[in-house]
């Protein structure tokens, strides 16, 4: 068997299609245009193309982009300040800090500065909590996008058996939890997980998200299984790598997604959706699309 491919470029295209109907919807009827400010803190070349590529896709859908640029010596308490600024602003709906920062910044204490309303990445302990309990929240953006290529697919998650490997606060816990939302029975993994090829292959849905190119192998896949690849990996060859070794591993599941041009794009498009839902006031309702956790602070 060969796994169909679920098209990231094709889905977030639809996504930001659904943001941008948003966004024309909230100017007509309320006269708001969503605004997402973006603060990246010294010169990290890939964040560098992450920003930019938030802020095309920004442009894309209508969303208001503002983009602060601070030098790498930018104190956290300078940080913090510029924090609170955008917080205050009314018309800033949604804040976002860009990770990594340098290593006298400590993150836990920027991200949890950042308003629980606006924090449209999903990462403050408000949201975390909110998420946790089952309540409205802003979901992490990755496994958010995860959750909605699988369903994209067609793949009912009720009652199947999903194998997370990887227990970051940004992918693994959250992916877990929003898997458990659907009926998902979860399994997550991780460095000291013993015989993991074992667990992975009992998988029914599996989720790599442990940044090492090509960490799952075919032996550790269940034929018919759905793979989705977080990882993003810069090979000596220059090329981009999932945690996945796509070509074996797509002979034996039932739907893959590629890198580049899977969860990474979806990340993104989730981002926007969030963004929208940040600046829709409570009588909005849900948009015209499908928001498991909206935002009702």
């Amino acid at each position: 068997m060969s796994a169909k491919i679920i098209d990231g470029k094709i889905l977030a295209a639809e996504v930001k299609s659904c943001a941008a109907q948003a966004v024309r919807f909230l100017q007509e009827r309320y006269g708001i245009t969503p605004c997402l400010a973006v603060l990246l803190v010294g010169d990290d070349p890939a964040s560098q193309v992450y920003v930019r590529g938030k802020a095309n896709d920004c442009e894309a859908c209508g969303i208001e982009s503002r983009v602060i640029r601070l030098p790498a010596g930018t104190t956290q308490a300078e940080l913090l300040a510029r924090l609170g600024t955008l917080a205050a602003d009314s018309a800033v709906h949604g804040i976002l800090v860009q990770l990594p920062l340098p290593r006298h910044i400590d993150p836990a204490a920027v991200i949890e500065a950042i308003p629980p309303e606006k924090d449209v990445d999903g990462f403050t302990p408000v949201n975390a909590g909110r998420l946790l309990n089952g309540e409205p929240c802003f979901a992490p953006c990755t496994p958010a996008g995860c959750l909605r290529m699988i369903e994209a697919a067609g793949v009912d998650l009720d009652g199947k058996h999903a194998v997370v490997v990887g227990r970051s606060n940004i992918v693994g816990k959250p992916a877990a939890l929003l898997l458990m939302q659907k009926n998902a029975t979860v399994t997550v993994c991780h460095s000291h997980t013993r015989d993991l090829a074992a667990v992975c292959r009992t998988a029914d849905i599996l989720i790599a998200a442990v940044g090492k190119a090509r960490f799952i192998t075919a032996d550790m896949v269940k034929p018919g299984a759905v793979v989705i690849d977080v990882g993003i990996n810069r090979g000596a060859d220059g090329k981009l790598h999932g945690d996945v070794d796509f070509a074996p591993v797509s002979e034996i599941a039932s739907y893959i997604t590629p890198v580049p041009g899977g969860v990474g794009l979806m990340t993104r498009a989730m981002l926007m959706l969030n963004t929208v839902q940040a600046a829709a006031p409570k009588t909005a309702g849900d948009l015209g699309f499908s928001v498991k956790n909206p935002v009702r602070f």
